[in-house]
């Protein structure tokens, strides 16, 4: 995808170490960051300087192979770099595809290099699927950030939008700004402006109103772990938008590579869900008048907050799961049968 016109991923190598957009940055600065440290780039993910399933995983990979160039302890880095971020799958993914070409530091280069090219062509084949969703001016809404941010190119949600808009088919999107963090309003409205898609950004409170009043076609979100029966964990805010679609029969959709789906965790119950620091709800972050960032506290003193970071959203409201070997029903006979014909059918 494009940057002011120029083509860009969310993470690359460079010889110094793993490179990175800043997104806590944007969207009123473009930055750039350079982890040279297995400690750096857990704390870039942790941090959520890099954030969104596959691209940490991407992220996590090149950790990896620069511990073992940097001859740091293969399975310290390993741990370490686990840690960051629980609920997203393909963390591990990423990680274990690097892990298994150790010693030979090249080797494990090479591998995180196929790995972030194989998510790549996921979310391409992400977009190719889904924009069988889209007719002439399909109103999509989505939550938090599933674009190309998150996955290094193209993206999950995304992705299909952007294959509509480059077929002319002018679809429009309803951005939800995603509390606590914004990604929606941060990230998402930042993209679709880069790529000139029409949007708007609405309260993430409003999304019931604008389903109700007949106003969206489709929702569709991406997903950071994939239960083997269908159940979907995804940004907070998730499952209530599934529940006003279903109320009004509107489509929901989920938009996730094979790599989020997780055989080994039977359904949403045991995905675990990262609790993040409250004070990510007691106020908010931006750019005032003189275009200074800051932070400005919303809650009283002494208020106390609660930061679940994702919520899951059960099978039976998935429409379908679009993924990068086609749109698959969202139940456990349908999952196991995408991944057997992609040869990731876990061992009996």
């Amino acid at each position: 995808m494009k940057v002011a016109g120029r083509d860009m991923r969310a993470v690359w190598w460079t010889d110094e170490g793993v490179a990175f957009i800043e997104q806590r940055r944007l969207p009123h600065a473009f930055e750039t960051g350079l982890a040279r440290s297995v400690e750096a780039v857990a704390r870039a993910i942790e941090e959520m300087a890099v954030r969104g399933a596959p691209a940490i995983g991407v992220l996590a990979g090149y950790g990896l192979a620069l511990a073992a160039r940097r001859g740091e302890p293969l399975e310290a880095a390993y741990e370490r770099l686990l840690r960051t971020r629980p609920t997203a799958v393909n963390l591990r993914a990423g990680l274990d595809a690097v892990r298994g070409a150790a010693p030979d530091p090249d080797a494990m280069l090479a591998a995180a290099r196929a790995h972030d090219e194989a998510e790549v062509a996921a979310g391409a084949a992400i977009g190719e699927h889904g924009l069988a969703l889209f007719g002439r001016g399909t109103r999509v809404l989505t939550h938090c950030n599933a674009g190309w941010l998150a996955v290094q190119d193209w993206g999950t949600a995304l992705a299909p939008v952007y294959r509509a808009a480059r077929a002319g088919l002018e679809p429009f999107v309803f951005v939800s700004e995603t509390r606590p963090r914004l990604q929606g309003a941060r990230l998402t409205a930042w993209e679709l402006a880069q790529e000139g898609v029409a949007h708007a950004l609405i309260a993430d409170g409003a999304a019931a109103h604008f389903i109700q009043r007949g106003l969206v076609h489709v929702v569709l979100t991406g997903a950071d772990r994939i239960a083997a029966n269908g159940d979907v964990a995804n940004k907070i805010g998730t499952y209530g938008k599934a529940l006003a679609a279903r109320a009004h029969g509107v489509p929901f959709y989920v938009a996730a590579p094979l790599t989020t789906i997780d055989p080994t965790t039977p359904t949403g119950a045991e995905i675990p869900i990262e609790e993040r620091d409250g004070e990510e709800v007691l106020g908010v972050e931006g750019v005032d008048a003189e275009g200074r960032w800051t932070r400005v506290r919303v809650a009283p003193g002494g208020a106390v907050a609660l930061n679940p970071a994702f919520d899951v959203t059960p099978h039976e409201l998935v429409t379908g799961l679009v993924t990068d070997a086609g749109i698959v029903p969202a139940t456990a006979q349908g999952i196991t049968e995408a991944l057997r014909r992609a040869g990731r059918a876990p061992r009996d």
